[in-house]
């Protein structure tokens, strides 16, 4: 009955996980470039059910789960849809590709092209990070008149001041999320030129589905449920072991 009262306790620590990830989700469903995340779970090693005073070559007669846990939270990197903004200093990747900015904890690279100018007249992030060009340096937009071609070459009143730069993976799951939509390339993980097409005054919106959000919200919250009784049951199983059935009169 200990066991039990375990096993259904993994699973409603397991879901209450799931649920801060998928709460996550939902309140960055209108942040741009932001990437869903899913809370992967699986199983304890099982252990094997036997019959008992079988003699030496007890049978197996099956296999009993012992608990759960979230092995991992997994991103989704796929693409979101596109929002035509008119701000020609907001720019999105259609195809494989990240923006890369230069922050004070180093080089980071992020889908979200919610770009402005400051006081510099240098390509910044709202945050305040420098948008990088090719040459490892900023882009200076102190003009007029703004282009960015779909190749992320910069023209500034007719002026080339440089390019973007673009940087792709060969297996995006390596990278680690940071927060603020930035994601780091752990040691080893190198970067390449992406093939990706830049298109300004647009907008590369969340991907998180918020209808289906909402039923795994739920899902969840019905397995959390469903544990919660199992510990219950086996408190109450407990209860009556320790107080009626050993009960010596």
């Amino acid at each position: 009955m200990i066991r039990g009262i375990y096993t259904a306790a993994s699973g409603m620590l397991a879901e209450s996980l799931r649920t801060d990830t998928i709460a996550n989700n939902l309140a960055n469903v209108n942040t741009a470039g932001y990437k869903k995340d899913v809370a992967v779970s699986q199983d304890f090693r099982s252990m094997y059910i036997e019959r008992i005073n079988d003699g030496p070559e007890t049978p197996i007669i099956g296999n009993i789960g012992v608990g759960a846990l979230i092995e991992e939270i997994a991103t989704i990197h796929t693409a979101g849809p596109m929002l035509h903004s008119g701000n020609h200093f907001d720019l999105a990747i259609s195809g494989e590709g990240y923006f890369t900015v230069a922050t004070p904890n180093g080089v980071r690279y992020t889908r979200n092209g919610s770009f402005t100018r400051n006081a510099q007249g240098i390509l910044v992030t709202q945050e305040g990070y420098p948008v990088m060009g090719q040459n490892g340096g900023t882009i200076r937009v102190d003009g007029q008149k703004v282009v960015i071609s779909g190749d992320g070459q910069v023209a500034v009143d007719g002026i080339n001041v440089g390019a973007l730069q673009v940087a792709a993976f060969d297996n995006e799951n390596q990278l680690v999320k940071e927060g603020a939509t930035l994601y780091i390339a752990p040691d080893g993980v190198q970067a390449r030129a992406a093939g990706g097409l830049v298109s300004q005054g647009y907008l590369e919106q969340s991907n998180v589905n918020t209808v289906s959000e909402m039923v795994n919200m739920i899902a969840g919250y019905r397995a959390y449920e469903a544990n919660s009784k199992a510990v219950q049951a086996q408190d109450q199983l407990l209860d009556k072991a320790v107080n009626e059935v050993g009960r010596v009169s």
